[in-house]
């Protein structure tokens, strides 16, 4: 007697093909220990989602989300596109907004193997540097195999600029002083509403990473308008 194939689960690579086309990355993956918390029973493996670089902005923005003068269109756009693939490959979609509570997204991403803590306090990635962002994640109901860790940039960059790259020192060694940020990006020598935060576009790595001053400037307005 003879019995059909089964068709192979998921892997990496494809998933990261697919991402792609989705005008997303793999972040990061990380296997679900038992000690988890705020994710679906069943997963197994949680693949870290965010932009596809270069293209991400021109992509989305072309998209409804961003026509319909409703609010949060980055948002809706992510929970649409993720929501639809995860339902497509029998995954679960998790986001980092809509809380509270909040899911540990930064937690995550320390224990992919490709972000860090930064000595600044923001977390680093691999690829994005201090530019990264994060859409949401897909929680897959297999085990599979993740890419080998990478080396934390932070340990080749002697200069550290992002320790002196804020021109009121509201970011640094010695933490996160939102209210001067805040002051100082209501003033005219302000350029980091537009080309996005002065410590973010001093890091090595985020000089590499081709994300557009527009998504700065998106995220940026955003992150004022809650001051």
């Amino acid at each position: 007697m003879c019995t059909a194939p089964q068709s192979a689960g998921p892997d990496f690579e494809s998933l990261e093909h697919e991402a792609g086309s989705l005008s997303l990355s793999i972040l990061g993956g990380l296997h679900v220990a038992p000690s988890d918390e705020g994710i679906p029973e069943g997963v197994r493996t949680l693949l870290l989602l965010g932009p596809a670089e270069p293209g991400f902005w021109p992509s989305v923005t072309a998209d409804p989300e961003f026509s319909d003068a409703a609010p949060d269109p980055l948002d809706r756009w992510s929970r649409r596109v993720i929501g639809d693939w995860a339902a497509r490959i029998g995954a679960e979609a998790l986001f980092p907004f809509g809380g509270p509570p909040f899911l540990p997204f930064l937690n995550w991403l320390t224990r992919t193997g490709r972000a860090w803590t930064s000595p600044v306090g923001l977390v680093v990635h691999a690829e994005a540097g201090l530019f990264l962002s994060v859409r949401g994640a897909l929680g897959l109901r297999e085990n599979i195999a993740l890419p080998a860790p990478l080396e934390r940039p932070c340990e080749s960059c002697d200069a550290r600029p992002c320790l002196t790259a804020c021109p009121v020192s509201a970011l640094g060694a010695g933490g996160y002083d939102t209210g001067n940020c805040h002051d100082y990006i209501d003033t005219a020598d302000a350029d980091c509403m537009d080309l996005g935060c002065a410590v973010r576009r001093a890091c090595p790595v985020s000089q590499g990473y081709p994300r557009l001053p527009a998504q700065s400037a998106f995220h940026m307005r955003a992150f004022h308008g809650s001051s």
